[in-house]
């Protein structure tokens, strides 16, 4: 079998193609994708850690498997097995030594995102629903019921909007989509540093032991409007990039029965992805230099 050399040599130099590329630089270099490039760095190396690559698979089959054994044997004893203040503390405690300063920036960061796009529906619909003032910007911000809140604003939204007529807006109030400076702790000294997937799957299961089934039930379902949120902000821009993102997770579809950290990981990158349109279509450009620190 020739070598890439010996290839590269019969078709010359203006013909040469480069050989084993990384997956990674290629992603990185997407142009397709509006992600600021700092940003898409820090998911890259992300899911580049050694736990993505060992513990997440048997995490994922963990979560999912307790996660099945709480939600039976909650059919029986129906309360609430964990105080939601104890989750709160298990959860930031868990993301404050065991999960990377990447990781954890980026979960606080998907609070923010989501609510200003939240906002921005309330700001450009004729509902009187009030903004919405879930913007954490440290760990303790993922405390007092935070989860719970940023699930139900979905709900409140969506039921609030039912109530008036959804039409492109001439012009879009692109106010408040910034993102202030999150405070991942990073010089806190940490006994491991997993990936937001494998955080997530762990994390799954005090959720889980905290929720009733209807709320649990509930908090999962949410992740399924993400195409509803697609096609109102479609509507609102007169856009219809923002469609491009949606995967048929019709909201009819009630199954809670899901990979809830794959779910959840891919909601994240949907809003990411919108967020980034809308500063797009605010300033003409998607933003590709902020400045963000890494692990």
């Amino acid at each position: 079998m020739r070598s890439p050399k010996e290839i590269a040599a019969d078709l010359g130099p203006d013909e040469f193609v480069k050989s084993d590329p990384s997956m990674w630089e290629a992603i990185h270099a997407d142009p397709s994708v509006p992600l600021d490039r700092a940003l898409i760095k820090q998911i890259i190396d992300d899911q580049r850690r050694w736990s993505r690559r060992y513990l997440y698979p048997p995490a994922r089959i963990l979560s999912r498997v307790l996660v099945m054994i709480i939600s039976i044997a909650k059919r029986f004893v129906p309360r609430r097995w964990m105080k939601l203040t104890t989750m709160d503390r298990l959860c930031i405690w868990f993301l404050r030594n065991y999960v990377s300063p990447d990781a954890v920036e980026l979960l606080i960061r998907h609070f923010v995102v989501e609510t200003n796009l939240v906002n921005f529906m309330i700001r450009n619909t004729p509902t009187d629903f009030p903004p919405v003032t879930l913007r954490p910007t440290d760990l303790q911000g993922l405390g007092d019921n935070a989860v719970v809140e940023h699930d139900v604003n979905v709900y409140d939204v969506l039921i609030a909007l039912d109530k008036v007529k959804l039409a492109p807006v001439a012009d879009p109030d692109f106010s408040d989509l910034d993102i202030p400076k999150l405070d991942a702790e990073r010089r806190h000294p940490r006994l491991l540093k997993l990936d937001i997937q494998t955080a997530l799957c762990l994390m799954n299961i005090p959720f889980s032991m905290a929720l009733s089934l209807e709320e649990y039930r509930r908090a999962v379902h949410s992740i399924r409007f993400d195409d509803s949120f697609m096609e109102i902000l479609a509507l609102i821009c007169n856009d219809d990039t923002f469609r491009h993102w949606k995967i048929g997770g019709m909201s009819l579809w009630m199954d809670s029965n899901v990979d809830v950290a794959r779910m959840v990981y891919r909601h994240a990158l949907v809003c990411e992805y919108a967020h980034a349109r809308l500063v797009k279509l605010a300033h003409g450009a998607y933003p590709r230099e902020t400045e963000v620190e890494f692990d």
